[in-house]
């Protein structure tokens, strides 16, 4: 480290403590109430703001800033422009003008609408979001913004994200006004994330198209060994990877980024990191940096970042664990307390968690549909696709007994004894986990377990956000119209969850069991991110949306247009690609390893006729008969791939795509990998999964 690391923290940010050493007592004030309670931006302020912000950056070595922004891309985008203004011929001044911090402009028919804005209807807008800070990178001040088009609608995750925090906040207080807090002025979504993600030496990954244009492989036989040892999980870290991590580390601290856990996870090559919880939109905003300093350091290192949801079949895939609560004046809203039984706060505030859940599962599921996700949902330690909530043996006692109206006796504290001198007694949890649950409740929040790797989790909290909110409505009418208030939250909570409980299921989400379960209990069982993107418009989502202000229907039909389109690109990039390496480097090196094998027959024949060569004919006959299907399936991919691109609607084509596509693509795999265990290794064109996740 350059530093020690309270003085090298958050050094590159333009954080609250900085804006308090250079910004005039009355501004600092003004601008702290816009960001942490959600104040209207004083337009007065904004000049001497930006002229502060202007001149930390340049101390700090910045000469551009830029307007950083999450178009519906799934990445962020960015315009760099530099401070200089001329005074003269041959003179500039670094200036930085309230206007320009504010408002900027970006061509918004460039990135994906869904119809929203045509090539001829360029302009759009971005607008800062005070709330998350900004921070100098690359010499660039980078300003998080929002974006919307020229007539208002919202292009990007950012902006539904922002409305959505502001829904639960509205509705919260409201809740909290209930049990008689008059003082709490704002209630804050908090959210961590956990990144998990592959390291690839670079030299590999160059080698390997699929990974180069897909992101994942698209073909691999298994190596020989796997994870079947579970002695990659949490084992020691390997010396180019520990000095990877100590690297990255470094490099999210100076942008304030509380990476607090690093190890390996389960499948080899595979590792994550985890960030201590900020507010949603910081925590967004924070999660892309660190995807984005994951990749950029690897090469530093000779290595390539996969952050695919599934580089590699046959093992763990990665993703992206959300830790969602509520926060308040500091206090822990998701907080049980010692008896949970008693606390009718936190049991109000559950029970409108459950309710959300199970009102709006299709919703949810849809927000972490994604063509990679595909692949990871219900394989190796990812959940499901079913939505369920898993809140523990504590909490499921407490919930039985209030929907059957029995006494609740609390389970015991029991301690834990090894039996070794040197190690003391410790006290046990009143419930275990269950690492199969797409949403947990975790001691003092929800772990949501489902979103992919690769995704931005804006949207994912989106819908937590304003699903909570529809809930802490309708209970808070209820309840402030009734005369007798203790009842009326006492009904309420009971009515909830008798109502979901169906919702609630702490055993295994793997098992065929809990699949037919589930249907009988009447829960959405979405495949696929197709199925998924089909329930995205429901009625009562886009009442949910569009009753908060969160996102219009115009907004919802045009990432619903979005979410088809990106579907069947994505399965078409690699489709062609799987055309490519077939019909150009695995058809020709199996081709040219039978000749050899055919060669090797002729030259045993005349050196000892009497001696039959069993083995190499053995050989030629089933490599040429994988290598000719592998041939015709590729032809037939082609064929079909190139119909299903001539669909004009994107929903039909993406249909196409999961339906015909992936089945040939899966049929065209099977073949070539079988081809790969016949082949010499040294005639293979492309690295292994050996080679690949053992040689980082």
């Amino acid at each position: 480290m350059s530093k020690n690391i309270p003085e090298l923290f958050g050094c590159m940010v333009f954080n609250d403590d900085v804006m308090r050493e250079r910004l005039p007592k009355d501004v600092y004030k003004s601008l702290s109430r816009t960001a942490s309670a959600g104040k209207p931006i004083d337009p007065g302020i904004a000049d001497v703001v930006a002229n502060a912000m202007k001149d930390w950056a340049v101390e700090k070595g910045a000469t551009h800033y830029t307007h950083w922004f999450q178009p519906l891309t799934g990445m962020t985008a960015e315009k760099h422009d530099a401070f200089i203004s001329p005074v003269g011929p041959c003179r500039v001044v670094m200036e930085f003008s309230g206007k320009e911090l504010v408002r900027g402009e970006s061509d918004a028919s460039s990135f994906p609408s869904g119809g929203l804005r045509a090539t001829f209807e360029a302009r759009g807008y971005t607008a800062w979001d005070s709330g998350s800070y900004a921070f100098v990178k690359g010499g660039t001040l980078y300003i998080p913004t929002a974006f919307c088009s020229y007539t208002g609608e919202a292009l990007d995750t950012k902006t539904p994200l922002l409305r959505s925090m502001d829904a639960i906040n509205t509705q919260a207080l409201r809740i909290l006004r209930l049990f008689g807090d008059t003082t709490t002025e704002h209630v804050d979504v908090t959210v961590g994330a956990e990144q998990e993600y592959f390291m690839i030496d670079k030299e590999m990954y160059d080698r390997r198209p699929d990974l180069l244009y897909a992101g994942h492989t698209l073909f691999g036989a298994p190596a020989p060994k796997g994870q079947e040892l579970e002695d990659h999980y949490f084992g020691p870290l390997k010396t180019r990877i520990a000095a990877y991590m100590s690297d990255l580390d470094e490099a999210l601290w100076k942008l304030g980024i509380n990476a607090k856990t690093k190890h390996n996870e389960v499948a080899p090559a595979q590792h994550e990191l985890a960030s201590i919880y900020a507010t949603a939109n910081i925590t967004v905003d924070q999660n892309l940096l660190v995807m984005d300093y994951m990749k950029r350091i690897a090469e530093r290192h000779g290595l390539v970042c996969l952050l695919h949801e599934k580089p590699y079949a046959g093992v763990n895939g990665s993703g992206k664990h959300n830790n969602w609560s509520l926060t308040a004046g500091g206090k822990n809203l998701l907080d049980p307390g010692k008896t949970p039984a008693e606390n009718a706060q936190f049991l109000l505030i559950l029970a409108a968690i459950v309710k959300a859940v199970d009102d709006y599962q299709e919703l949810l599921r849809a927000s972490v549909a994604y063509v990679g996700n595909d692949y990871r949902l219900g394989a190796g330690e990812a959940p499901p696709s079913i939505v369920s909530i898993f809140v523990g043996e504590e909490l499921q006692g407490v919930i039985d007994s209030i929907v059957d109206g029995t006494v609740y006796h609390g389970a015991a504290r029991t301690m834990v004894n090894l039996g070794i001198p040197t190690i003391p007694p410790f006290r046990k949890d009143t419930t275990d986990r269950n690492r199969t649950s797409p949403f947990a409740f975790t001691g003092n929040k929800f772990e949501f377990r489902m979103p992919g790797a690769s995704q931005n989790i804006a949207l994912p909290n989106t819908v937590l956000n304003t699903a909570v909110a529809a809930s802490f409505r309708a209970f808070a009418d209820e309840i402030e119209a009734a005369p007798e208030r203790e009842k009326a939250i006492a009904k309420v909570i009971k009515d909830a969850f008798t109502a979901h409980r169906r919702i609630l299921f702490g055993g295994n989400a793997y098992s065929p069991e809990w699949r037919k379960e589930a249907a009988e209990r009447g829960l959405a069982a979405l495949k696929n991110a197709v199925d998924a993107y089909k329930m995205f418009l429901l009625p009562k989502n886009v009442e949910l949306f569009s009753s908060f202000g969160v996102m219009s229907e115009t907004e919802m039909r045009s990432r619903e247009e979005i979410f088809f389109e990106n579907y069947a690109k994505v399965v078409n990039i690699e489709a062609l690609t799987m055309h490519q390496m077939v019909v150009r480097s695995y058809v020709p090196a199996i081709t040219a390893y039978t000749r050899e094998l055919s060669e090797s027959v002729s030259a045993r024949r005349d050196a000892c006729p009497s001696a039959e060569p069993i083995l190499e004919i053995d050989l030629i006959s089933r490599l040429s008969t994988l290598n000719l299907r592998a041939y015709d399936l590729a032809a037939r991919l082609k064929k079909a791939e190139e119909s299903a691109s001539r669909i004009a609607d994107a929903r039909a084509r993406a249909e196409r795509y999961a339906t015909k596509i992936l089945s040939i693509m899966a049929d065209l795999r099977a073949a070539v990998d079988e081809a790969e265990t016949l082949t010499a290794a040294d005639r293979w064109p492309f690295p292994s999964y050996g080679d690949m996740m053992f040689r980082v």
